[in-house]
């Protein structure tokens, strides 16, 4: 019970803003480091409750788009009630697969992903599809976290994780193997994150 406890603290420290953080302030900056302006198209990969995806498409505006993109059944029908709820016609939400985005091909000014690429079981595939979906010029920014001690293993991950989390290194490394390149390191992300920001040339 005690280490149940413990595990539990543990993940409501690390996942804090997917629950009960600051989302409009995390999305503004990202809005910011990514170029975003009325009339954006995004995509929000893994995107859990829709709170982030929520936050960006106030800052896209009417004139712009928000794909939310979820693999969990339950979470996918959770998200399209709230999106009916709010009519919010510039919000599509669209099912995901474990290899694959399901977006389509060259939809998207920016993409991002946050805390959600170190759970990926096939970086590679996925991240090919994430490039797909990107315009050319567009922006992908990864939010996540290095390996925790205290957190359990995610199934399934290729074994160079190192643990729950990603290495920034991997990070960069798959990206750019993907055609990607570069464009800003972000070291102070909140909650102890870091965030990578790539463009497509």
């Amino acid at each position: 019970m005690k280490k149940t406890l413990l595990l539990a603290c543990a993940v409501a420290l690390v996942f804090p803003a997917r629950v009960r953080g600051d989302a409009a302030g995390e999305i503004k900056r990202l809005a910011e480091l990514l170029g975003w302006k009325a009339g954006t198209v995004v995509a929000d990969i893994g995107a859990g409750d829709g709170g982030y995806t929520f936050a960006a498409v106030e800052r896209v505006g009417a004139a712009g788009k928000v794909y939310a993109t979820e693999i969990d059944a339950k979470k996918l029908a959770e998200l399209r009630a709230e999106v009916a709820k709010r009519k919010l016609g510039n919000v599509m939400v669209v099912e995901s697969k474990e290899a694959d985005t399901n977006l389509p091909a060259g939809c998207c000014d920016a993409i991002f992903l946050r805390r959600v690429y170190h759970h990926l079981t096939k970086p590679a595939e996925f991240d090919a599809g994430l490039v797909r979906s990107l315009k050319s010029g567009g922006r992908l920014a990864i939010i996540d976290f290095p390996p925790r001690a205290e957190l359990d293993p995610v199934e399934g991950v290729p074994s160079n994780r190192g643990g729950h989390g990603i290495p920034e290194k991997i990070v960069i490394e798959e990206l750019q193997a993907a055609g990607l390149q570069v464009e800003k390191v972000v070291e102070d992300w909140p909650e102890r994150s870091y965030c990578v920001v790539f463009v497509k040339r």
